[in-house]
């Protein structure tokens, strides 16, 4: 209990809330723009840059790993794009290949630098499933401002990520550069996925982008109310997964984020209050029984016409 209270301990929570919450709402971009699968092959992308920055300046410092990071997801995220427009494979397909290739290359890299003298002592596996627990007070500091930085820029254009998701020909009429929004889209995206692999890990850093807005989909249809759900999902998920993985020696992150994000998201998925099964259950019980009264209304009035008769 004495390591859960810690005052580190309680900046790992802090900062992982906040990345939760970054994610969630950036999962919601992803979402109406049916790229949810760009975010996982993006986080697969983004370990051999990591892994890169790590052999390159010889010490574990979150702001080179980093920007490692960005520079191997956003030549993945350009890859993709080369792929789709000049062959005839599509997007997902590209997607698909883009995150085995660059994970491949990864997990190589990795065994080759971890059997260097001192490789090991890296801690650079923590990479591939999170451990939020082995952040330095450093890591915390800039992992919160630069989410903090993303949720700035998703609310400061809300208006404009409205338009461009649901009317992008009225946006361009507007003036509305659908070039730039796509450019701060995978900006944003690949910010948030490289600040939270640590956190989170390369593998299910997909799931909190993916899961939180699922999750809100099922309790509005608003998509303002979706994004603000999303981001109480994302961080609740994120600061209860990490409290969890720091009650146990060595416990990976990753994977309890990702279970408190399934709890969240079967809980919406039966008591939704739009599209949650159980309502949907309720629902086709009440027209049913409408319809039944409806055709005994009806019987009564034929019967009474033909005793009339």
């Amino acid at each position: 209990m004495e390591n859960v209270l810690s005052p580190n301990t309680q900046w790992v929570l802090l900062s992982t809330l906040i990345l939760g919450m970054a994610a969630g709402m950036i999962g919601c971009l992803a979402y109406w723009k049916r790229q949810s699968l760009m975010s996982d092959a993006l986080s697969h992308a983004a370990l051999p840059g990591v892994v890169i920055a790590f052999a390159l300046s010889g010490t574990k410092s979150l702001p080179v790993m980093i920007a490692g990071a960005a520079v191997s997801a956003l030549i993945g995220a350009f890859m993709i794009q080369w792929i789709r427009t000049s062959s005839r494979i599509k997007e997902d397909t590209a997607m698909g290949m883009i995150l085995s290739v660059f994970f491949g290359l990864g997990i190589m890299l990795l065994t080759i630098v971890n059997r260097l003298p001192g490789g090991n002592q890296s801690g650079l596996d923590s990479f591939i499933f999170g451990q939020a627990a082995s952040m330095v007070r450093q890591d915390v500091y800039t992992m919160t401002i630069l989410a903090l930085l993303v949720m700035l820029v998703v609310f400061i254009g809300f208006k404009e990520w409205k338009l461009f998701l649901f009317d992008p020909d009225f946006a361009k009429g507007l003036g509305l550069s659908g070039r730039w929004m796509n450019s701060i889209y995978l900006g944003v995206l690949v910010l948030v996925i490289v600040i939270g692999i640590q956190a989170v890990g390369v593998i299910l850093m997909a799931a909190l982008l993916i899961i939180p807005a699922v999750s809100a989909r099922y309790w509005t249809h608003s998509f303002k109310w979706m994004v603000v759900l999303s981001a109480i999902f994302g961080g609740g998920a994120g600061m209860t997964g990490t409290m969890i993985s720091t009650l146990g020696k060595g416990w990976p992150t990753g994977p309890f984020i990702v279970v408190s994000s399934s709890v969240l998201f079967v809980v919406s998925l039966v008591f939704g209050a739009e599209k949650g099964l159980l309502v949907q259950a309720l629902q086709l019980r009440t027209q049913k029984k409408r319809h039944q009264n409806q055709s005994q209304r009806w019987s009564g009035q034929t019967a009474a016409i033909k005793e009339a008769d």
